[in-house]
């Protein structure tokens, strides 16, 4: 069995992944932490992009102040 794919799957999660996913092929394990690694970045990416419009929403000499407070 593959520890590294079981780590990298760890880490993905932020837990211990269930005793049974010991029981999975490495290859298998390593699609699913790739699979929940593009979400994550893809969700990260979504959301940059709806904070990014909201601040239009914000008075143009306002905005720069904004930013700062929101995004530190």
């Amino acid at each position: 069995m593959s520890t590294e794919a079981l780590e990298k799957l760890k880490t993905e999660l932020g837990a211990t992944p269930p005793e049974s996913f010991d029981r999975l092929p490495p290859e298998r394990i390593a699609l699913l932490a790739d699979a929940l690694r593009r979400e994550r970045e893809s969700r990260a990416s979504g959301l940059n992009q709806a904070a990014e419009e909201a601040l239009k929403l914000v008075p143009a000499l306002a905005r720069g102040p904004v930013r700062r407070i929101l995004f530190r």
